[in-house]
């Protein structure tokens, strides 16, 4: 094999998933110390890898064409993380040498190296499968995986400036998922939830979720006898890293603001419905995961057929419980 010089990572796609690649990017790099290491990654998510200091410059993905045009001659070596043919057509069409990834989507042909996906690895965070594919195409991988991120000053500053001048301490609320309603707690619970905890801390309280959920977080905020923080829309992701940094406690569904956050190292209270919480839960040792071990869980559907036990299960007074003793162990 050649000498790797220059190496792209294909990022994956959407904001959990980027987070918890980055265990995989830091032993990208162990592996090729002396290497310039760029990640390919969509828009949405771009941003959040140049935050990582292993990372030596990000590039946006916009299509298979106009990605292999950018990349053709320019690295030595491509990882992909996400499984998808197309990113494999697009670093094959680039000509790089080494095209490295899982044996998935057909797209075994693009590739120089293309192990099978190992069954070890299901029911399994998806940190352990990234770094499997590292593993399965001949890298060594660390024995401790690292999640962590930490929030430029500039970022910080950023969301300081979203949430405003109030020296109390600040409450979460992230009661969207792009998944769909069915990922998504009661809204009405989480304004009960996110009121009582305000009142046991003196803390405010910050809606936070896209534009898409605006709505929802308007109904939620309307809820609340006390005056809340509306940022649904309103934050790039580097604001949105910066108000997770800053805030107490975060109460949230299965989605990406979730792994920031518990990547950032701030209390995380999850509440887990229709998707697989070993795969997708939030990794570290600073969170509370909240799930109803009703039969049909995790069905993976987009939306409840029947009456949303997985979710309307979980009450008021167990979030905030756990909400609490998790503080208390902070």
């Amino acid at each position: 094999m050649r000498a790797i010089e220059r190496i792209v990572v294909r990022a994956p796609n959407w904001l959990g998933d980027a987070v918890l690649s980055l265990p995989a990017v830091r032993d990208v790099r162990r592996n090729f110390p002396g290497a310039r290491m760029e990640v390919l990654a969509r828009p949405w998510v771009a941003p959040l890898y140049g935050s990582v200091g292993e990372v030596d410059a990000v590039r946006e993905s916009r299509s298979v064409r106009a990605d292999a045009d950018t990349l053709r001659g320019a690295f030595d070596a491509a990882v992909l993380l996400p499984n998808s043919f197309a990113s494999a057509l697009s670093m094959w069409r680039a000509g790089i040498p080494e095209r490295w990834g899982f044996a998935t989507d057909l797209r075994r042909p693009l590739l120089t190296r293309g192990p099978r996906v190992p069954a070890s690895v299901r029911g399994r965070s998806q940190v352990y499968y990234y770094r499997a594919m590292l593993e399965g195409v001949g890298l060594d991988v660390s024995t401790e995986a690292d999640p962590s991120l930490r929030c430029p000053d500039d970022w910080a500053a950023q969301g300081a400036s979203r949430l405003g001048a109030e020296r109390a301490p600040w409450i979460g609320l992230n009661p969207g998922a792009f998944f769909g309603s069915a990922k998504r707690w009661v809204p009405e619970r989480y304004a009960a939830a996110g009121e009582l905890l305000a009142r046991s801390m003196a803390a405010r309280v910050a809606i936070l979720g896209g534009a898409d959920e605006r709505p929802l977080g308007e109904a939620i905020a309307a809820a609340m006898r006390a005056p809340a923080r509306m940022l649904c829309g309103e934050t790039t992701l580097p604001e949105l890293v910066g108000v997770l940094s800053r805030l107490r406690l975060l109460v949230t569904n299965d989605s990406g603001p979730m792994h920031v956050a518990a990547a950032l190292g701030v209390p995380v209270v999850a509440v887990f419905g229709p998707t697989d919480w070993r795969e997708t839960a939030p990794v570290g040792r600073r969170h509370r995961l909240l799930r109803e071990p009703v039969h049909c869980a995790p069905c993976m559907l987009r939306e409840c057929p029947i009456d949303h036990r997985c979710m309307t299960r979980i009450s008021v007074d167990r979030v905030v419980d756990e909400a609490r003793a998790l503080l208390d162990e902070a």
